[in-house]
């Protein structure tokens, strides 16, 4: 069963379901926005790229952050997904980054986009 992220209750009143493309977009999410040291049971879970939003644009800063995603992906989740391909960019107060992915057992490739930042 692959619960839904946030955790919430469906339309008959039990624990809603994603399938599995979906519930693996939403770990990738997790991984990336997720700080090491936010969740109290697992201080060392998350990349922290979240917080580079506001680092000063570097060709070096691309490349450190690539290999940030890239690590804590196979870290957390190097048992669901083989990562293909990672694209990182800031602008201004914007973070993009979009994975290349396959759920392993699959050579189907995935691409997610993941947004942050911009204020409100």
């Amino acid at each position: 069963m692959n619960l839904a992220s946030p955790y919430r209750f469906d339309h008959r009143g039990r624990t809603a379901e994603r399938d599995l493309e979906r519930y693996v977009r939403d770990l990738i999410e997790a991984v990336l926005f997720t700080a090491p040291g936010e969740r109290v049971m697992r201080p060392d879970f998350g990349s922290g790229v979240a917080q580079l939003v506001f680092a000063p644009n570097s060709p070096e800063l691309a490349g450190a952050t690539q290999m940030l995603v890239q690590g804590a992906l196979n870290q957390f989740l190097g048992d669901w997904i083989t990562v293909r391909d990672i694209r990182v960019e800031a602008s201004d107060a914007v973070l993009s980054v979009k994975v290349a992915y396959s759920v392993i057992g699959s050579d189907q490739v995935q691409i997610a986009d993941f947004v942050r930042g911009g204020g409100p």
